[in-house]
């Protein structure tokens, strides 16, 4: 918890939609902030594992919302998203006039601002606010959070952001935190290719890939990737901090953006392919730094 103040959320009604590898941490350091916590988890056993001392597990996300002040979104993708948003019993449906949307997971960016309008009529403000950081960043709240908003509204996540990470940034507007969060993808992605095929072939050559890392890690090939996932990879040890089928579907959300901007990324329409044939093997549940898999035999 970033803050002297051992209970920055006091008096705050948070609800949580999503408990998944990042959304159960993120819960866990909200309540421990001093919120007055209820969760919402579409598989109801992820939800009750959490239903300790003044911990609320709600049936549906409409009453997720109903007894929440601020509602946080952690969830797979933009169809997600949408459905618990605006699906039957949905959000929409319990949500108060003058709550608050925060959506923390990384969703298209045309759809954010529909859903933002949406919610707007409904008499909600909405901040999208994706972060970066993975699993680990979400257990040792150390996210970096990009957000897209209004100021007010931005300013009323705030104290959420400060428990859950250790930079912020407002970008812009609604939206903006969106295209951020496709920037960030796009970098981690091509990195992870890049630390793949460099340490592939440093195996094919017979050298010690350990050896290559270490002192890669002193040069400008350093990088956050190489020091986590090139160890990874030099280990054969997935366990998930993040996906491949998470990391493909940000990168086709790019791709899609680029499109319908008329902006050209041939080399994340390659990474994007790279994490799709990953998906097809049979590997998509699997940590992104196994796309080595495809150039050797594990």
């Amino acid at each position: 918890m970033n803050t002297v103040d051992a209970q920055p959320l006091a008096g705050q009604r948070i609800g949580v939609a999503g408990l998944g590898l990042m959304g159960r941490p993120m819960a866990r350091h909200l309540r421990a902030a001093g919120a007055a916590l209820a969760v919402w988890n579409r598989t109801r056993a992820a939800a009750d594992a959490m239903q300790e001392s003044a911990v609320r597990v709600c049936d549906t996300p409409a009453q997720l919302a109903n007894v929440s002040d601020v509602v946080v979104l952690m969830l797979a993708d933009t169809d997600a998203v949408e459905q618990v948003l605006f699906g039957a019993d949905g959000i929409a449906a319990g949500m108060r006039r003058g709550g608050l949307l925060v959506d923390m997971g990384t969703t298209a960016v045309v759809q954010t601002r529909s859903f933002a309008q949406r919610m707007r009529d409904v008499g909600a403000d909405y901040v999208d606010a994706p972060v970066s950081g993975g699993e680990i960043g979400a257990i040792d709240a150390s996210l970096t959070i990009m957000a897209g908003g209004s100021d007010a509204a931005v300013a009323r996540a705030r104290p959420l952001f400060d428990v859950l990470g250790t930079r912020f940034t407002h970008v812009g507007g609604i939206g903006a935190g969106q295209v951020a969060k496709a920037a960030n993808q796009i970098i981690v992605g091509l990195n992870i290719g890049a630390v793949a095929e460099a340490l592939a072939l440093v195996e094919a050559a017979g050298v010690d890939p350990a050896r290559v890392r270490e002192a890669l890690m002193g040069g400008f090939a350093g990088s956050r990737i190489l020091e986590v996932h090139g160890l990874r990879m030099i280990e054969h040890r997935f366990e998930p901090g993040a996906r491949v089928t998470t990391q493909h579907k940000d990168m086709r959300q790019a791709c899609e953006l680029g499109a319908g901007l008329g902006q050209w990324l041939p080399a994340t329409e390659l990474g994007r392919e790279l994490f799709a044939r990953l998906i097809e093997r049979g590997d998509g549940d699997l940590d992104h730094s196994a796309l080595i898999r495809l150039l050797r035999s594990d």
